[in-house]
């Protein structure tokens, strides 16, 4: 069984159709993988929709439905958060430290890749699906495999 370790730059691409969304559409509807995401995730994916509907890229109608949406997943399994840790936090300054004087690397990204690695140290991750180019290079840096839905 796959296990997917979704960083909402890839995960908002489900809920709005944008580039990317049919490569994302298609993992999720892997039959027999596992899709993992931060708890952090409950709020971030929100953010991310109402700065949409601030864009004028969504309707705060849409923006009401597609969080109705996003719980209903995690509430049936979809999704299935991953607690956060302390030590999540302290990993996430690291990697600031390791990579944010070369890279840009986000408080929130850093915290992100922070439970991506230490899930995927514990065998529980196959793939880290994230649509943010700067992200991606990080993550892929600190040995995780990584899925670009916005790229063939």
């Amino acid at each position: 069984m796959a296990r997917y370790y979704w960083d909402s730059s890839a995960l908002i691409k489900y809920y709005h159709d944008e580039v990317g969304s049919p490569r994302v559409q298609q993992i999720l509807g892997e039959s027999s993988s596992e899709h993992l995401i931060a708890r952090i995730t409950a709020v971030e994916l929100p953010s991310g929709l109402a700065r949409k509907v601030r864009m004028g890229v969504i309707q705060s109608q849409d923006y009401d439905q597609l969080g109705l949406r996003f719980r209903a997943d995690v509430q049936q399994g979809l999704l299935r958060p991953l607690r956060m840790l302390d030590d999540h936090f302290v990993r996430a300054g690291r990697l600031i430290d390791d990579h944010g004087t070369s890279q840009r690397l986000r408080a929130m990204d850093a915290i992100q890749l922070a439970v991506a690695l230490h899930f995927h140290a514990a065998a529980s991750i196959d793939h880290f699906v994230c649509a943010d180019r700067d992200l991606c290079a990080v993550a892929t840096s600190e040995g995780l495999v990584v899925i670009d839905p916005r790229q063939p």
